[in-house]
């Protein structure tokens, strides 16, 4: 009995030294492009499963040129508020986190940049509405104060961060590292989750050591809905949205009864007013190419010797151009989809109205109408009343002059299913 319970022990006391010990996984996402409200949904959506999955940590591998401060701010609390450690990585080589990335990777738990990485020009800049000196000082003062106590809450250089702010300064991930504004250089998130095993860090739940050597990563991306709500949110697929969506609706309109269209440009408008909420829409552009869709409509109507047309390309040329009003380039549209946009649009409604308003001038070819002008041949002599043969059809006819059977004959009329004819 006493050696079982020797065996017993030592077990129990040998077990935990052969036993590895198991942690969570570790999840990590990708984000690229524009910081806007999918995005942001798609991040709070990851810390969400993180935290429900109880991950040792999430990772964000972020390369972003800035976008909109309400999406900033949204992630920006969100990570703060996490009870999984975040650890924001500017990777790989050659991306960048400049304006609200700036913001997003202080905020992080953990900082991180590759190699050939930079960060900053974090200066607030007006979306949409122009902001006057005193709106644009007021913006300026409270995102340098924003900044600074994030900076400050993750234990990282406050000074550079309103720099960054207020003099738009980048810099190098080597600087950024001697400043102490980021936490570690990593050339690769293994080599990144080796470096920060065993470090401490403050979540909203407490402190927590992280455990990342050897852990598993669990690579996870957008899904379709995200993917292609983002590709919609481009200015330029959002203004070519616009354009079809026009199309479909001008053409059903045109054309009743084929659905198509109709269902296809109503489906087109919807996504991209959806995409305009996203962007910062020029309203006066907007009615800008109305109007021009207008003109060409007129043009087809109204005898004006092409100034509609010549009105209807400058004010849908000037109105692409005024429709994404922001001085951030990821915001504005490219000349190489205005300019056939623009061509494309007029030749569209010309040649689509031009045929719709021929067919209706086109001499109707059945019926009473159908008839009138046809050749035929008298069948009987026609004195005031006979017979004639018209449209592989023998009619009973009459005109106002003698006509012999045999003789060619023109349809003038139809009267009572009677044909009122001429030599």
């Amino acid at each position: 009995m006493s050696k079982k319970i020797i065996f017993l022990s030592l077990i129990v006391f040998f077990t935990p030294l052969f036993v590895q010990t198991s942690y969570p996984d570790i999840i990590a996402i990708k984000t690229e492009g524009v910081v806007n409200p999918v995005m942001s949904e798609f991040i709070l959506k990851s810390i969400d499963e993180a935290e429900k999955e109880k991950a040792e940590a999430l990772v964000i591998e972020l390369d972003t040129p800035g976008g909109l401060d309400t999406s900033m701010r949204s992630i920006v609390k969100r990570i703060i508020a996490s009870e999984v450690p975040v650890i924001v990585y500017v990777s790989p080589g050659g991306a960048r986190a400049a304006s609200a990335g700036v913001f997003i990777t202080l905020s992080a738990h953990i900082a991180a940049m590759a190699p050939e990485t930079n960060m900053g020009a974090a200066h607030p800049v007006g979306v949409g509405d122009k902001m006057d000196q005193t709106m644009s000082e007021k913006a300026t003062n409270d995102a340098a104060a924003y900044i600074r106590s994030i900076a400050e809450k993750r234990g990282r250089n406050p000074e550079w961060a309103e720099k960054a702010v207020r003099e738009s300064v980048s810099i190098t991930e080597t600087e950024a590292l001697k400043l102490k504004v980021i936490d570690i250089v990593a050339p690769d998130l293994k080599t990144l989750l080796e470096a920060v095993d065993k470090k401490e860090v403050e979540t909203s739940s407490g402190k927590h050591i992280l455990n990342t050597k050897d852990v598993k990563v669990v690579h996870k991306e957008m899904g379709v809905r995200h993917k292609i709500l983002d590709f919609i949110s481009d200015p330029n697929v959002a203004y070519l949205l616009m354009l079809l969506g026009f199309y479909g609706i001008f053409f059903e309109m045109t054309n009743p009864g084929s659905i198509f269209p109709g269902v296809f440009g109503a489906i087109a408008l919807i996504l991209a007013f959806y995409s305009f909420q996203t962007l910062p829409v020029n309203y006066a552009g907007l009615l800008l190419i109305i109007l021009a869709i207008i003109m060409f409509i007129l043009e087809i109507k109204i005898i004006s010797f092409g100034v509609l047309t010549i009105g209807g390309i400058i004010s849908m040329l000037i109105g692409s151009l005024m429709l994404f009003e922001s001085p951030l380039p990821f915001f504005k549209l490219s000349l190489k989809v205005v300019l056939p946009g623009v061509i494309l649009t007029a030749l569209f409604f010309f040649l689509t109205i031009s045929l719709a308003l021929k067919a209706s001038r086109q001499k109707p070819t059945t019926g009473a109408e159908g008839l009138v002008g046809l050749e035929g041949r008298a069948k009987t002599d026609i004195n005031k009343e006979g017979t004639v043969f018209v449209h592989g059809e023998i009619w009973k006819a009459w005109s106002d002059e003698p006509i012999k059977a045999g003789e060619k004959v023109i349809v003038e009329k139809m009267e009572h299913l009677k044909l009122k004819v001429r030599r």
